[in-house]
C-alpha cells in the first residue's frame, strides 16, 4: 500500500477574500499561486497560498462563500493549521512581527518537544507557526523569494494539523487502521499521530474534547484537510482500499491542478487525499503565478459569467518589490 505522504493542502472559509489576500500576502509572506473559484460553487473564489513554487504540502487555500455566517469553534472540528519556519530565531522574528502589525498571537510556547507560536486572523481563523529547529522527516518547500519577510525567517510549508474530536476511540482507529496513521506522543489531552517520513509535514495532533459544543463550520473555520498520494496509481489504490473498507468516499475527482478523493471521517471532519502533480503552473509561468483568474478547462467556456459574478482583486505582485523587514 502507498502510504499517504503527509499533509497536502488546508482548505479554510473566509470573510473576505481581498481581506486573507492582504493577510496572506503582506503579512505571512505566503505566495498567492492560483486565484481560480470554487469548482461546485463558481461565484465564490478559490484562493490558493504556497510556497515560492507552489509545491505540494505547502498550501493553504480559501473559499469566501457569499453570505455564509460565522463559524462557531468547538469539538468535532479541524481546529488550527500550522505553518512551518526554519528555527526557534524565526519564532523570536515572528513575535516581534505580528507585534508590529498587530496580529494577534498568545506568545511562543512548547509542545511535543517544538516551539510554537499560536496566532488568529481577522476572522479568528486559528493558526500557529511552528520550528523546525528540531524537526526530521518530510521535508518542506521553499519561501516565497520576493515575498516581504527575509528567507532565513519565512514559511517553508504546512505542519501539523489540528483537530478536536469528541469519540476520539473511533477516530484514533480511522487514523490507524484505515489511513495508516502512527501514535507517536501524547501529552495530556493531546495525541500526536505520524504518516510516511514523519515529522512537522507530515503529523496531525488530535485532542480529545467532548465537553464543548459541536463546532459550526462558517467563515473563520477550516473546511477540510487534504494528504498528499504520490499519483494517480497511489489514488485509486486508495480508492479501492475505502471502498473494501466500506467507507463512503466522493469516487475520484479530477481538480485539474491535482487529483481527489474525499470522505467524510467523522462529523464534521473532511478529508481529502491529493495527487502531488500536475500542479500550478500549467497555465501561467512561474514569475506571473496567481495574477490572473485561472479557470480549468471545463469552466473555460464560461469564463465571461463567471468573471461577472466574481469581483475583480488586484493579486499583480510581479510589477511589485517587497522590502524585507
Amino acid at each position: 500500500m502507498n502510504e499517504l505522504k503527509g499533509v497536502h493542502h488546508v482548505t479554510a472559509i473566509t470573510s473576505s477574500a481581498e481581506k486573507i489576500y492582504d493577510f496572506f500576502t503582506n503579512v505571512l509572506g505566503m505566495r498567492l499561486v492560483k486565484k481560480t473559484v470554487n469548482q461546485d460553487d463558481i461565484q465564490t473564489y478559490h484562493l490558493f497560498f504556497a510556497d515560492d513554487k507552489g509545491s505540494a504540502g505547502t498550501d493553504m487555500t480559501f473559499f469566501d462563500f457569499p453570505g455564509i455566517p460565522k463559524g462557531r469553534h468547538g469539538t468535532n472540528e479541524i481546529a488550527r493549521t500550522s505553518f512551518r519556519v526554519p528555527g526557534d530565531a524565526a519564532l523570536a522574528y515572528w513575535q516581534k512581527r505580528f507585534d508590529r502589525l498587530k496580529v494577534k498571537h498568545e506568545g511562543v510556547k512548547t509542545q511535543f518537544g517544538k516551539k510554537t507560536l499560536p496566532f488568529v486572523d481577522f476572522d479568528d481563523q486559528q493558526y500557529q507557526l511552528i520550528s523546525d529547529e528540531t524537526n526530521r522527516g518530510i521535508a518542506s518547500g521553499t519561501p516565497w523569494q520576493k515575498g516581504p519577510v527575509p528567507l532565513e525567517h519565512a514559511i517553508t510549508g504546512l505542519g501539523p494539523v489540528f483537530i478536536r474530536i469528541g469519540d476520539f476511540d473511533y477516530f484514533k482507529e480511522v487514523l490507524e487502521k484505515v489511513l495508516l496513521f502512527k501514535e507517536t506522543a501524547q501529552e495530556g489531552a493531546f495525541h500526536l499521530f505520524e504518516v510516511g517520513e514523519g515529522g512537522n509535514g507530515a503529523s496531525v495532533i488530535v485532542e480529545k474534547n467532548g465537553s464543548l459544543p459541536m463546532a459550526q463550520q462558517g467563515f473563520g473555520t477550516v473546511h477540510h484537510v487534504a494528504f498528499r498520494v504520490e499519483d494517480r496509481a497511489a489514488l485509486e489504490e486508495w480508492i479501492e482500499r475505502m471502498n473494501r473498507i466500506g467507507l463512503a468516499t466522493s469516487g475520484y475527482v479530477n481538480r485539474h491542478f491535482f487529483e481527489s478523493l474525499y470522505t467524510r471521517v467523522a462529523p464534521g471532519i473532511l478529508f481529502e487525499l491529493a495527487t502531488d502533480g500536475p500542479g500550478f503552473m500549467g497555465d501561467e509561468p512561474y514569475e506571473t503565478l496567481g495574477e490572473k483568474l485561472s479557470l480549468p478547462p471545463f469552466l473555460e467556456p464560461k469564463r465571461e459569467a463567471i468573471e461577472k459574478m466574481v469581483r475583480p482583486i488586484d493579486t499583480v505582485r510581479s510589477t511589485k518589490e517587497f522590502t524585507k523587514e
